[in-house]
């Protein structure tokens, strides 16, 4: 019975390994292969000449505001624009009673004329008196006599000229026109006053022009000094100031996208505050910056980086140890490099330590890229 029970043991047992080995290929298929490295896209540095800049906190101010004012008395008969309208330079304005002075025109075009004739009838008798004198018919005394006539006659004529231009004048200050393109404010006097009159004229409305604008800041006697100290002491000339860029932005703008040169820098630090007054000259069609805003000013501090390092902003990172960059070394494994960066240049950032110009960044799939892990790098261009 023992060796009966042994005998059906050993081939239960055999019985078993075969189905095992049956079954193993089977299993080894099902194992599934290993996966291929994430594409990450990666670029090199960009390199290009930056210049380092100074950030300080401005205003803007309008280049031209005019308050408007009646330069003739009269009643104000016509407000040609509506409040804070956009006009342009020579726009009609404002319209004041013109009859007075279109008269006071006509008087004075008459008196020309009186004076022109009695001038056209001085110089006749000069000639008519001085060929009788040639003949004796008459004595030197009438001819002395028409010919002070002719002298005063053209005299008066320069006088009623200039009588003319000056009723042509008031005549035409009784339309105040734009003086500039600019925008309105809300007209300070309605239409049948009576304007001009006084001594202490009233402001008719105010215009302000806000294309191109100045942006105004004061930098501090340090900063000043080390402009200067970055410029070898040298002072530039007004041409060389005229071609320095200046930015500005915002409080809720990215970057700095409005962009002007340098217009005006006061010739000594005010002692009382003790800073330097710069003004930029920027161009605003699209009026996004007003006068009394405060803005963002970006300034350049006359140090200039050759072959500065740049790399796009989003392919920063920050941790607990500073804000690093990935990098994929030669074989292709992801290292964390820890930088120190410089400033910043539209959407790139200056990387002025950390890094070479050789090193493939990653610059995409940041949610797939991680330190030590084996990716295949998908190399791209940094834009401009």
């Amino acid at each position: 019975m023992k060796v009966l029970f042994d005998r059906t043991a050993r081939r239960a047992a055999l019985a078993g390994a075969v189905l095992m080995l049956a079954a193993a290929p089977a299993a080894f298929a099902q194992t599934p292969a290993p996966a291929a490295p994430p594409v990450i896209p990666v670029a090199t540095p960009r390199t290009q000449t930056v210049s380092d800049t100074l950030e300080i906190v401005g205003n803007a101010e309008a280049v031209n505001q005019v308050k408007l004012v009646a330069r003739v008395p009269g009643y104000l008969e016509q407000i040609h624009f509506e409040d804070g309208a956009l006009v342009k330079k020579g726009d009609l304005l404002f319209t004041i009673q013109q009859d007075q002075y279109k008269a006071q025109l006509q008087q004075a075009q008459a008196q020309l004329q009186a004076a022109t004739v009695a001038r056209d009838h001085a110089k006749l008798e000069v000639g008519r008196y001085t060929a009788l004198l040639k003949q004796r018919a008459t004595s030197q005394v009438e001819v002395d006599h028409w010919v002070f006539e002719q002298q005063t006659a053209e005299a008066n004529i320069d006088g009623a000229q200039a009588q003319v231009a000056l009723a042509q004048l008031n005549l035409s200050y009784t339309q105040v026109l734009a003086p500039f393109d600019g925008q309105m404010g809300k007209h300070l006097i309605d239409a049948g006053n009576m304007v001009g009159a006084s001594a202490q004229t009233a402001v008719l409305a105010q215009i302000t022009q806000l294309d191109p604008i100045y942006v105004v800041a004061n930098i501090s006697s340090q900063q000043a000094l080390q402009i200067r100290t970055n410029l070898d002491q040298r002072r530039l000339s007004l041409e060389e100031l005229h071609k320095i860029p200046i930015e500005a932005a915002l409080s809720d703008e990215t970057g700095f996208p409005h962009k002007g040169t340098l217009e005006f820098v006061a010739p000594q630090i005010d002692a009382t505050t003790g800073t330097l007054y710069v003004r930029g000259l920027i161009p605003n069609a699209n009026r996004a910056l007003l006068p009394g805003v405060f803005v963002k000013v970006r300034l350049p501090m006359g140090k200039v980086v050759q072959s500065a390092l740049l790399v796009p902003q989003q392919a920063l990172q920050e941790d607990q140890g500073g804000r690093f960059l990935l990098v994929v070394n030669a074989s292709n494994v992801i290292e964390k490099r820890y930088v120190q960066l410089g400033q910043t240049v539209g959407s790139l950032q200056e990387i002025t330590s950390g890094i070479d110009r050789n090193d493939r960044i990653v610059v995409g799939e940041l949610w797939r890229a991680s330190a030590g892990l084996t990716v295949t790098p998908k190399l791209t261009q940094i834009a401009q």
